[in-house]
């Protein structure tokens, strides 16, 4: 089971793009929508500073970056639950375990595989640190209940060459047509910062020909 595209786009617009390599409130470089070494390649310290040049091509790469890291929370997420979900529940819990990394403990899990999908759709609220993750909860829960997507733009921000990322304006706001297009990986594409594809985006090209042809 996969994270559907408009599950992708509702975890994004809580975390926001930034198409270049930056300094997260820990220092540690990140890439894309919260992209780090720690998920395997590429390394965002080794990826050429500031904004690409070609910002679609950008905003495409890290799409494609976050679609593989999701991969081991998917797993995580399926290994955790022992009931059979639809996918708009698997797509709120993904984005839950995406953020706390807590699926494999949290209350929710225990009342859903219990057969209790009210108790668990009522314990997303158990995880409101900081008091600034309200709204996310929120809206995790409510697609996780009802099936209903956050709507709105998808906020781009724009990083300079020390990573110093500007949140006072987005550079571009995507709406959800612009992203499924961005997001939809195509073959005829390239990553922008690489001459050469590395290893993991042929694996990604991969992964996707695998599911057209399945």
């Amino acid at each position: 089971m996969q994270m559907t595209d408009r599950g992708l786009l509702a975890l994004v617009r809580h975390e926001g793009i930034v198409p270049g390599p930056y300094r997260d409130v820990k220092q540690v470089w990140t890439f894309g929508i919260g992209h780090t070494a720690a998920a395997g390649a590429p390394d965002p310290a080794a990826m050429p500073r500031g904004m690409p040049a070609n910002l679609d091509a950008g905003i495409r790469e890290a799409f494609g970056v976050s679609r593989a890291d999701l991969a081991r929370y998917e797993a995580a997420v399926l290994r955790a639950v022992k009931v059979p979900l639809k996918p708009h529940e698997f797509d709120a819990l993904v984005s839950f375990h995406y953020n706390t990394g807590g699926i494999a403990k949290a209350a929710l899990t225990r009342h859903l595989n219990a057969g209790d999908r009210v108790a668990a759709a009522a314990a997303f609220m158990g995880w409101l640190k900081p008091a600034a993750i309200q709204a996310r909860r929120e809206a995790e829960r409510d697609l996780f209940a009802t099936g209903r997507y956050p709507a709105g733009t998808i906020p781009v921000w724009s990083v300079d060459r020390n990573g110093r990322v500007d949140f006072s304006r987005p550079i571009r706001r995507l709406t959800e047509n612009e992203a499924l297009a961005l997001l939809r990986p195509s073959t005829a594409s390239v990553p922008t910062q690489s001459v050469v594809a590395p290893p993991w985006w042929r694996r990604l090209l991969d992964h996707f020909k695998g599911k057209a042809t399945s």
